[in-house]
């Protein structure tokens, strides 16, 4: 059997070292920076603090842009490892949100045309930042334990939609300057507090699925959530990201800890390849649980009646 590796594009919000603890390896797409000058997306804050990026971004929300790679660029890569001899897991990023996907795919026909014996299986997560990276990793654990190129494939399709976002974004101000909310709602959540609490649908977008006034009122809610759509915590690797809202993703893990005992939560950043289209203000987690409904309706109902009882 050859050995083969996982890869995934910029966007899955794996660090470095994360990167490197797990053999995940990663294609890169770009940012373009106010200035006008072309970087390539990284994962580590190396040029950049986390609060002055995010600073900066929200001070220049349409400053700064985003393109995945290109399918050259992932068929380079992928020619890279078949001249290895190794085949290939190539996760991306949610399909309804990109065309990173798209261009993997385009990426491995080109690659093929010189290594036509080389397995390449390409899989749309339909998640993206953290919750993406998540699946990634589950894919390095499966493969650590021994399992087949195809047997991980087969895993990550069947339970993508699986993997839970349970958090909010309160930066409103944001998103409504990249055209993403109206300037009302934006202005309305600002002054009284509205906490937008968010989930993956099965289609790989982010929707609300609740609203919380106060953070108080969402960190009891959120965690009655996750108590009732997790599975298995106690194996479970969770992630909680933050746009540079570290003090409430500490609370955060400190009250999963202590209500969910999960094996290990971890707080990871969003670097730029993702939270230029996200903004300041999301703290969130991602976990494994059960699987999503197709319309949202039964995760809806959940959490207004965790709202509703929320003290």
């Amino acid at each position: 059997m050859k050995n083969y590796v996982i890869v995934a594009d910029g966007t899955c919000d794996l660090s470095e070292e994360m990167l490197k603890e797990f053999g995940i390896e990663t294609v890169l797409g770009t940012i373009s920076m106010p200035d006008g000058s072309e970087i390539s997306q990284f994962l580590s804050w190396k040029d950049f603090t986390r609060e002055d990026f995010y600073s900066r971004l929200k001070k220049n929300p349409n400053g700064y842009k985003t393109a995945p790679a290109n399918p050259e660029m992932f068929a380079a890569a992928f020619k890279k490892y078949a001249a290895q001899g190794l085949d290939m897991i190539v996760i991306t990023m949610s399909s309804t949100m990109s065309g990173t996907y798209s261009f993997a795919v385009n990426g491995r026909e080109i690659a093929l045309n010189d290594y036509p014996d080389a397995k390449i299986n390409v899989i749309d997560s339909l998640r993206f930042g953290p919750g993406f990276g998540l699946i990634a990793v589950k894919a390095a654990q499966l493969k650590a334990e021994g399992k087949t190129i195809d047997e991980v494939t087969a895993y990550i399709e069947e339970n993508k939609c699986r993997y839970h976002q349970a958090g909010w974004l309160d930066d409103l101000s944001f998103v409504a300057k990249k055209g993403r909310v109206n300037h009302a709602a934006a202005l309305m959540g600002t002054i009284v507090g509205i906490k937008p609490i968010g989930e993956f649908d099965y289609n790989g977008m982010t929707t609300v699925i609740g609203k919380a006034k106060g953070a108080k009122k969402a960190y009891a809610a959120l965690i009655k959530y996750i108590s009732a759509t997790i599975e298995d915590p106690q194996d479970q690797l969770i992630f909680i990201a933050q746009t540079n809202r570290l003090a409430q993703a500490e609370k955060f893990k400190e009250l999963i800890e202590e209500k969910i005992n999960p094996k290990e939560v971890r707080i990871v950043d969003v670097f730029p390849g993702s939270g230029i289209n996200i903004g300041p203000g999301l703290m969130a987690a991602y976990y494994m649980g059960k699987p999503i409904s197709k319309d949202l309706a039964a995760e809806k109902e959940m959490i207004n009646k965790f709202l509703n009882s929320a003290e």
